[in-house]
C-alpha cells in the first residue's frame, strides 16, 4: 500500500498554493476553523452572487461564471464552511443566468474579454450544460437547500439524463454529481443502473493507472468509498489507482494535473487545488 509524504505535501501548500487552498489545507488537515475557508471563498464572489476571479484557474474573468460558481460551492461544502447566505445569493445570480431550458450553460460570453483556457468556448444561444448544472444541482441538494432554480434545475437534470447515450467524461462528472445527491434516491439509482455503465462501455475510462496524456481514471468517476459510480470497479482496480495516485506526488510535494497547461498562473493554482484534493481522496479511501 502506498502512501503520500505528507509533510511534503504541506510544505508543497505553504510554498505555492493559494490562500484559498491554505486554508483548505489547514481546515481539512490541521483542525483549522470554518470561517476563514468560508471568507476565502468569499473574496471571489461578485455583487451579482456568482463567483468569478479565476477561482476555476482556467477561466481568468472577473465576471460570475457557473463553473466558478460551482467551485465555490463544492468548496464550501467539502470543508464543513457552507454559508446559506451565499448559497441563495448564488441561486439567484443562476436564475438570472439561466439558459432557456433552465439549469446552467457551461460558460457565459463575457470570458471572451479575458485569458482563459482554449476549451472555454460559449455556446449561441446558451446551451444547458448537464457538467455544470449537474455539479451545482449536486451540491446544492446536498445541503438541503430550497430555491427556485434548484427545482428548475432539478427537472432540467431529469430529462437530460433520459437522453443520454454517449456521454463525454465531463458530462458523466455532472451527471454522477446529481445522482449522487439528489433526494429521490429510487430514481437515482435507477437513473444510474442505465447511465452508469456507459463510462466503461462508452471508454470514458482508463483502468490501466500508467495510462499517459489527458486520461480519467475510476478515482475520477468513484472519488470516495460511497460514491455511486465505485460499484463500476473491482477492488483491485481501485486499489491500483489509489497506490498511483500516492506515487504521483511530486518530488517538489505536490501533485500535476494532465491536461494543458496553457497558463503559468493557471498551473500553479490548479497544483495547489489539486494536492488538497490528493490529499482528501487519499484520506477518504484510508491511504492518509
Amino acid at each position: 500500500m502506498t502512501t503520500p509524504d505528507f509533510d511534503a505535501a504541506a510544505s508543497f501548500v505553504a510554498a505555492n498554493a493559494r490562500v484559498l487552498d491554505r486554508r483548505r489545507f489547514e481546515r481539512l488537515f490541521q483542525g483549522g476553523d470554518a470561517a476563514p475557508v468560508r471568507d476565502a471563498v468569499a473574496a471571489y464572489r461578485n455583487a451579482d452572487g456568482g463567483f468569478g476571479h479565476a477561482l476555476e484557474p482556467d477561466l481568468r474573468d472577473p465576471a460570475s461564471q457557473p463553473a466558478a460558481t460551482a467551485m465555490a460551492l463544492r468548496m464550501l461544502d467539502e470543508a464543513g464552511s457552507w454559508d446559506d447566505e451565499l448559497a441563495r445569493d448564488a441561486c439567484d445570480w443562476l436564475e438570472s443566468v439561466a439558459p432557456a431550458g433552465g439549469g446552467a450553460t457551461m460558460v457565459l460570453r463575457s470570458v471572451a474579454d479575458w485569458p482563459h483556457a482554449p476549451w472555454w468556448v460559449p455556446g449561441d444561444p446558451y446551451p444547458v450544460s448537464l457538467i455544470q448544472t449537474g455539479m451545482l444541482a449536486g451540491t446544492l441538494h446536498a445541503r438541503g437547500v430550497r430555491h427556485r432554480w434548484l427545482d428548475r434545475a432539478t427537472e432540467t437534470m431529469w430529462a437530460g439524463l433520459a437522453e443520454v447515450t454517449s456521454p463525454g467524461a465531463y458530462d458523466m462528472f455532472g451527471v454522477l454529481g446529481f445522482l449522487q445527491h439528489v433526494p429521490d434516491r429510487d430514481r437515482a439509482r435507477e437513473a444510474f443502473e442505465r447511465v452508469g455503465p456507459l463510462i466503461l462501455s462508452q471508454n470514458l475510462v482508463t483502468l490501466d493507472p500508467d495510462a499517459p496524456g489527458e486520461v480519467h481514471s475510476p478515482l475520477d468517476f468513484a472519488p470516495e468509498p460511497d460514491s455511486i459510480a465505485r460499484a463500476l470497479f473491482d477492488k483491485p482496480v481501485i486499489e491500483a489507482h489509489l497506490d498511483h495516485l500516492a506515487r504521483a506526488q511530486g518530488e517538489d510535494g505536490g501533485w500535476m494535473f494532465n491536461w494543458l497547461a496553457w497558463s503559468p498562473a493557471a498551473a500553479q493554482e490548479w497544483r495547489g487545488f489539486l494536492t488538497v484534493d490528493a490529499l482528501r481522496i487519499l484520506r477518504a479511501n484510508a491511504r492518509l
